[in-house]
């Protein structure tokens, strides 16, 4: 590991001018690669005290053993070598894209004789148009086969090209209608050209226009009386207008744009882009990113578009860029994209309309990329295996941990605290071993002292398990649990009379609480004081993600690309799911909650016709017993009842408008035992949360 200090540039020799910077390392390979406003600046920063950096960084620094410089005149030149330099040495350092595969386009080659239609990947041609990139080649094949009927171009190979030629007969599609047969003569290379150019402009998304042309020649066969003609441009039209449907208008004014959303996490990113034109949705593609750098949503736009526009030229380059959020300074790169177009390109952030819808969409599929890719990950036996293993070692663990719980502690501003734990066996989420919990032992907030309650709770029923079922013991005599088929316990002792699953009688190898070293230390103590000391804790901690251990001052920083790390935020993150779940149902549950509801008998038609008769909870406190028996249903001993109920229960707090302070009524026609939100800075009311899906058993 070098001291960034041993390669520090001497003060002064660092030029305050815009640049690129490389580092390498002692075998000088390059190992990062970027660009600054100013060198001086910004190289200033990787000297500073090491401690005080974020861990990649730091990692970065320390494993560099070089740093040097290239002056350039601007920051979009700047912009252009980064790019070059990233393909040219791969750094390991800076964002990566995986699963980048080559996605297909259509292409037409309009610098052959003969165009021809067909499936192209890789990098563009001189002299070729494109239309895409699609998703499948299968979509590319679908909408050729349509459009083939009204634009009869060549898509053949040039052996069979030749072969036609040679032997003066056509290929199949010439005999079908499907190619105008330019290998045989039937038309001429500037025919041919004209139909090459009239599909391109379909594809271009110049299609009303011609299907009108069809129309009205259509309407001319058939004043004509030329039927048979007629019938083969209506059977012409609607294969065009089959064609369209494949891809949906979604912006009116036929519009040319790029859509980038990114979806992220402290460790991943997914990258979606729709590209739109005239309008419709002509293709879609996506990629996966580790973060290995620190690096912010605005940056992770520019790497994208780096990536997307870095080999592009002129329409391929779309007059419209529409991101979720700006590069910083969003000057120079829009610059860039000026200039390899070879026009204005507006690079922006959509905020209403049919656009920001549009990226809404290409958020949510950005998002569901992400979760996907996760799945994948996680569903790898070879790379559970693998993260199970880096477990071990970072811990320093004698096997492998094959269950793992993980805890974490939830509320709003001290109220309503709960805690969740969730299992994960072999590396997969075990979700009918979920728990939750209430926190009983105290109020208000304290995640210390909630943490340290929710592991005593939990392995002291596991005791109480333990000793009760006697199988556990220590000794010669100790039975081993038996294991069915899913890696579930079973035999005797481990399950209720009535055949289902003891709640606490398997212990995990691995707790992991979700907090750094004070989490840490509760749950430690709490296993210790009862007399548990074979069970391996630590914590991560959400900012860094760093894994903290009992009475380490440092924490352990796992590799920034390992499988262990990825398997362990999966796991906090599910604990911190599965908590906010609870605390958010619990929540709503209290705000829905009246004093009617300890009414023995009333039903919810009762209280519903209290309501109506009365208005609102507020006029119906206010009742009398007499006032309250005139409700049809509701007896003198029931109006007793909800009477006193009412008078025990204390009155609501009142509703306050945030924006002028002032104290809101209640209105008639509220329902009883349904409280208000806050209300907002526009006077609405602001929704606390609605209870999600409940999974596991309460505690």
């Amino acid at each position: 590991m070098a001291d960034p200090s041993s390669y520090r540039p001497k003060p002064g020799e660092i030029p305050d001018t815009p640049g690129v910077y490389r580092f390498r390392d002692e075998h000088r390979r390059v190992i990062y690669v970027g660009k600054a406003k100013s060198l001086r600046q910004r190289l200033a920063n990787y000297f500073q005290d090491v401690a005080g950096m974020h861990p990649r960084t730091r990692t970065m620094v320390t494993t560099a053993a070089s740093v040097e410089w290239t002056v350039v005149s601007t920051e979009v030149e700047a912009l252009q070598l980064e790019y070059s330099w990233i393909k040219e040495y791969d750094p390991r350092f800076n964002v990566k894209y995986r699963d980048d595969k080559s996605y297909p386009y259509l292409a037409v080659t309009m610098n052959e004789e003969y165009p021809r239609v067909q499936v192209m990947r890789g990098h563009k041609k001189k002299g070729v148009r494109y239309f895409g990139p699609y998703g499948h080649a299968w979509a590319i094949r679908d909408t050729v086969d349509l459009l083939l009927r009204v634009f009869p171009v060549r898509t053949c190979s040039a052996g069979v090209f030749k072969n036609a030629a040679r032997t003066g007969r056509p290929c199949l599609l010439g005999y079908i209608g499907k190619c105008s047969a330019p290998c045989v003569d039937r038309v001429s290379a500037e025919e041919h050209r004209e139909l090459a150019d009239e599909f391109c402009d379909f594809m271009a998304g110049r299609t009303n226009t011609y299907i009108r042309r069809l129309e009205k020649r259509m309407a001319e066969a058939a004043e004509e009386m030329e039927y048979e003609r007629a019938a083969r441009l209506r059977d012409d039209i609607e294969a065009l207008k089959k064609a369209m449907e494949k891809n949906a208008v979604v912006l009116a004014d036929a519009t040319d744009a790029d859509l980038i959303a990114v979806a992220e996490d402290e460790l991943e990113a997914a990258v979606q882009i729709f590209h739109v034109r005239g309008g419709r949705v002509r293709g879609q593609r996506g990629w996966v990113t580790d973060k290995v750098e620190e690096i912010t949503t605005g940056a992770l736009v520019e790497h994208a578009l780096q990536q997307l526009y870095g080999e592009e030229a002129g329409d391929a380059v779309p007059k419209e860029v529409l991101v979720p959020a700006l590069p910083d300074p969003v000057e120079p790169v829009q610059e860039w994209l000026t200039g390899r177009r070879g026009s204005i390109v507006s690079l922006r952030v959509p905020q209403r309309g049919d656009k920001k819808a549009l990226m809404e969409t290409v958020q949510r599929n950005a998002q569901q990329a992400l979760v996907l890719h996760k799945t994948k990950r996680a569903s790898d036996l070879t790379t559970r295996s693998r993260a199970l293993e880096e477990i071990a070692d970072a811990l320093d663990l004698d096997s492998a941990p094959l269950r793992i719980e993980c805890y974490d502690i939830s509320h709003l501003q001290g109220d309503d605290v709960v805690a969740s734990m969730v299992v994960f066996e072999d590396g997969l989420a075990r979700k009918s071993e979920y728990r939750r919990f209430q926190i009983k032992g105290f109020a208000g907030q304290d995640d210390v002292r909630s943490m340290h309650e929710v592991i005593t709770r939990r392995f002291r029923r596991y005791l109480a398990e333990k000793e009760k079922t006697g199988e556990w013991t220590d000794g010669e005599n100790a039975e081993t649990p038996e294991m069915d088929g899913t890696g579930a316990i079973v035999g005797p002792g481990l399950a209720e009379d009535d055949g289902r699953p003891r709640k606490f009688a398997y212990p995990p190898q691995l707790v992991v609480v979700d907090g750094g070293a004070p989490q840490v230390a509760a749950a430690r103590r709490a296993l210790d004081e009862l007399g548990i000391d074979d069970i391996a804790v630590c914590g991560l901690a959400k900012r860094l993600e760093e894994v903290w251990v009992p009475g380490d001052d440092d924490p352990v920083v796992l590799p920034r690309t390992s499988e262990g790390l990825y398997l362990l935020q999966r796991v906090r993150d599910e604990a911190h799911r599965f908590a906010i779940t609870y605390q958010r149902s619990k929540r709503a549950k209290r705000f829905r909650s009246s004093p009617l509801d300890d009414v023995p008998g009333l039903g919810d038609t009762r209280k519903q016709a209290l309501l109506k008769h009365f208005g609102s909870l507020k006029k119906l406190r206010s009742a009398t017993i007499d006032q309250i028996c005139e409700v049809p249903g509701i007896g003198r001993k029931t109006a007793e009842t909800i009477a006193a109920a009412l008078a025990q229960a204390a009155p609501a707090a009142p509703a306050v408008n945030t924006a002028t302070g002032e104290i809101m009524e209640e209105e008639p026609g509220t329902e009883p035992g349904t409280e208000r939100g806050t209300m907002g800075s526009s006077g609405e009311p602001v929704t606390m949360g609605a209870p999600d899906e409940r999974r596991g058993q309460e505690t």
